[in-house]
């Protein structure tokens, strides 16, 4: 039996679809204030146990009998300003989940961290790029310049590390994608937001810069292959491929037919701008797209390599183009456009 926590989530979605494809019991943590409608045409097939992260006490009934679990649950912030929730959900959870696991015996854990846990080699240099690659060599950077978020993940990453080095008997390997996007996107995600923007002829203003995308379906079949092949203790890079924002639009306006006219503003512009931003979104009730974070993020090194799992995994995700059409045809099933 699968126990998977966030599974609400976009990433969540996909994972637990996947593991009902591979015939597997799965039950699902969820909080009492937990929408599971998403899960409507596989309910069936799904085990819900209400809990939280914070309660030690709950996940020790919910870990009981699980041969793997699968820990997605995380607070997500792209927003500069120190959260007290994401300590509390990201690391003392993860804290919470580790002890859980030794408690119960569980197989293995899997956990979601982020590719902003490692200490990114610099982009540029005197104006020329400098293309060193991001891969799992790279030191763990707890003093992440991009803020809070990035802090926690690595915080959490490392005491998963420590935990199976202190204890013999536990064993976890930790996953770190890079920009997630799919369908199953009930919540509406950052990067979902602005594919239905453009969808809806509203995304008229793009950044310069670029990231890797990858498809929430082969995470969560990474997730899957790391369960299955991944070695104790180790940590495997989900990426996917890099693309530049202005390419990503073109890929938009072919799949959509749209061509509408989109002003990229220089990077001089909008980073001063972004640090009030955040002032912005609050009082229009937005959701934040351009803040420091992620302008910062399409401005550093995504030169990423998934090298590790291809290898040891046999992961192999799908193209970027595929992806932006199976989540349109998605938004559009879901009357989402």
């Amino acid at each position: 039996m699968d126990v998977v926590t966030g599974a609400t989530g976009m990433l969540g979605n996909s994972l637990v679809r996947e593991l009902l494809k591979n015939k597997r019991k799965i039950r699902v943590l969820i909080r009492k204030t937990s929408d599971v409608t998403c899960f409507n045409d596989c309910s069936p097939y799904i085990e819900y146990f209400t809990g939280d992260v914070l309660d030690l006490n709950s996940l020790n009934l919910a870990f009981e009998g699980a041969e793997f679990v699968y820990h997605l649950a995380s607070e997500v912030s792209i927003l500069p300003r120190p959260d007290k929730t994401l300590e509390k959900v990201n690391l003392e959870g993860t804290k919470n989940v580790i002890k859980a696991c030794i408690n119960n015996n569980v197989k293995r854990l899997i956990y979601t961290s982020s590719i902003h846990i490692f200490k990114e080699p610099p982009l540029y240099k005197k104006s020329a790029i400098v293309n060193k690659i991001i891969n799992e060599d790279l030191e763990i950077d707890l003093n992440h310049p991009f803020g809070p978020y990035n802090q926690t993940k690595a915080a959490a990453t490392i005491e998963v590390l420590n935990a199976v080095r202190q204890n013999p008997d536990f064993d976890a390997v930790i996953l770190c994608p890079t920009a997630i996007l799919g369908p199953y996107d009930f919540k509406i995600s950052n990067l979902g937001y602005l594919i239905l923007n453009y969808c809806k002829g509203k995304q008229r203003i793009i950044i310069d810069g670029a990231y890797d995308f990858v498809d929430a379906r082969d995470v969560a079949i990474g997730h899957i292959l790391a369960a299955d092949k991944g070695k104790r203790g180790e940590m495997y890079i989900l990426s996917g491929y890099r693309v530049e924002i202005p390419d990503l639009i073109k890929m938009l306006a072919k799949i959509t037919g749209l061509n509408l006219h989109v002003f990229k503003i220089p990077y001089w512009i909008i980073y001063p701008l972004s640090f009030i931003a955040p002032l912005y979104y609050k009082i229009t009730n937005t959701k934040p797209l351009f803040t420091t974070y992620s302008i910062k993020t399409v401005r550093s090194n995504s030169f990423i390599s998934h090298k590790k799992a291809t290898e040891q995994l046999g992961y192999n995700p799908r193209p970027l183009h595929e992806t932006l059409n199976d989540i349109l045809n998605w938004f559009k099933e879901e009357n989402f456009c």
